[in-house]
């Protein structure tokens, strides 16, 4: 996606490979300083994600990919298959909500089993199916902007949550895909940035998008949704997803259930964007997803360019739940690059993963 840096416009992607190392930008940096990092070792890697050096459940799944792969690189003697294992049980751990993680590694599992578990014969066909998973994100997200363009009309008001844009993905993004090609076919649309606490992925990520993106837009605070839907400011709504779960229930960033109430409540439609990896069709319902607890630093502390700052009370402790679940009953359709779908019609995308 486009991005200027030093006054010099560059198409990026977040995450890539370089072999042996994975690159990425770094995002907690962003946005008073963009940097790249570097990572070697497949626990390296691993550690980016855990860390949200890297975060996003597209870009998750790359990187999973990504490090699955240099695991294979990694190998030196002993079992192949012991060593993958290990490596691949080290990689699922590093966050539990979003599923693209597992089918990242999953997908590069499956190739080294076609090989029956050859070290040389899998390195080669490791990598190339790491990149594939990158590119398939790609083609996915575009694909996901071509169909939510269409219900975005000229002069409408989004509302977004979290960061659901490039930096959550390889490139495009899913919630931010539709604006973008929205933009590209010449709309002049307006977005609202929850600035989506406690991380603020909102105010520092999406608003660093938009402005490269040259979209209009403005960072509100999360409590300040509900006000302007109901003085007719916001069109309608559109999110990422960490897991969506057979039923249509979806787990995203912390705050979601609650805009989606709001919205319903309002007359409001209310779109849910993901890639089809993002489906989980072993996955019941919500109530089967598990929800990602954080420090507690992350809500009682501030950081940014000033540096790491408390604001809460000291003597005071604090709960910090990274996802919620909203249920399928609040949500309009999903914006998929299988098309716009309802919950009843999500099955489709089930053969989506083995293609």
């Amino acid at each position: 996606m486009r991005v200027t840096i030093k006054g010099e416009e560059q198409e990026m992607k977040t995450v890539w490979f370089e072999q042996p190392e994975v690159v990425m930008i770094d995002q907690p940096k962003l946005p008073f300083e963009f940097a790249l990092k570097r990572f070697s070792t497949y626990k390296e890697t691993t550690d980016a994600i855990t860390t949200m050096i890297v975060r996003g459940a597209p870009a998750i799944g790359a990187t999973a990919a990504f490090a699955t792969a240099q695991a294979v690189l990694e190998y030196k003697d002993g079992d192949f298959k012991e060593h993958m294992e290990k490596a691949a049980e080290y990689i699922k751990k590093a966050r539990p909500t979003a599923i693209d993680l597992a089918h990242g590694v999953d997908q590069v599992l499956s190739v080294l089993n076609q090989t029956n578990w050859d070290p040389e014969a899998s390195k080669e066909r490791a990598v190339a199916e790491a990149e594939n998973i990158s590119r398939n994100y790609i083609e996915r997200c575009r694909l996901i902007g071509e169909n939510g363009n269409k219900l975005i009309k000229d002069g409408d008001k989004i509302l977004t949550h979290c960061n659901a844009g490039w930096l959550a993905c390889v490139e495009w993004g899913t919630a931010t895909a539709p604006i973008y090609m929205a933009k590209r076919a010449g709309k002049k649309n307006f977005v609202w940035v929850d600035e989506t606490r406690p991380r603020c992925q909102g105010a520092r990520l999406t608003a660093w998008e938009m402005s490269h993106e040259a979209i209009d837009h403005a960072v509100i605070a999360d409590n300040a949704a509900g006000h302007y839907m109901r003085k007719g400011e916001v069109n309608l709504c559109i999110v990422g997803a960490d897991r969506v779960a057979r039923n249509g229930d979806v787990a995203n960033k912390i705050g979601t259930y609650e805009k989606a109430v709001v919205a319903k409540e309002n007359g409001i439609p209310f779109y849910v964007a993901i890639p089809s990896n993002t489906y989980d069709y072993e996955c019941k319902t919500g109530d089967d997803i598990p929800i990602e607890e954080r420090d507690e630093e992350e809500v009682t502390n501030m950081w940014g360019k000033g540096g790491n700052i408390r604001i809460a009370n000291p003597e005071s402790k604090a709960r910090n739940p990274a996802f919620d679940v909203t249920p399928a009953k609040y949500i309009t359709g999903y914006i998929t690059d299988k098309g716009v779908l309802k919950a009843n019609e999500l099955e489709v995308i089930k053969s989506a993963l083995s293609q």
